[in-house]
């Protein structure tokens, strides 16, 4: 896994959103360059679908939802929609789950203000889904929770 910079990381934030709200509907699109390294989030009521690479689809999708009375963080991944060969797909769930921490911990620090603002935040639980035709690599994951990411 790379070392999070931050002055690597830019953010955005897009269609009413602000540093500090709303939590429900607020939706994170985090992309990257393979050249640079620069990672690239955009936070706002929407994905940035106009951000993503389709060719690549290593974007990280993130948003919060009630469950019940508590929030959770869901991610969801593309791995692979049957347009990759099975092994392929492999190394792009192994190359996820190698990344995403550093893409969490990005996510965490782009959006710090808001867990400033509500540090409960910091305290639910991050659900992951692996999205792929592969039954063996479709999965729904807990990863924890953003309280010991900086």
């Amino acid at each position: 896994m790379s070392q999070f910079k931050p002055e690597k990381l830019s953010v955005e934030f897009t269609n009413g959103v602000t540093a500090k709200g709303p939590i429900i509907q607020r939706r994170y699109t985090l992309t990257h360059s393979d050249v640079t390294g620069e990672l690239f989030l955009t936070i706002g009521t929407q994905y940035a679908w106009d951000k993503i690479n389709p060719a690549m689809r290593d974007e990280v999708l993130g948003e919060w939802r009630f469950n019940g009375n508590s929030l959770l963080y869901c991610v969801y991944l593309y791995i692979d929609q049957g347009e990759y060969n099975e092994n392929t797909a492999a190394k792009r769930t192994e190359i996820f789950r190698r990344e995403l921490p550093l893409a969490l911990t990005a996510i965490r620090y782009g959006d710090r203000l808001l867990f400033d603002t509500y540090p409960l935040l910091d305290h639910a639980s991050i659900i992951v889904t692996f999205m792929s035709s592969y039954p063996h690599l479709a999965k729904q994951e807990n990863w924890g929770t953003f309280e010991k990411r900086p």
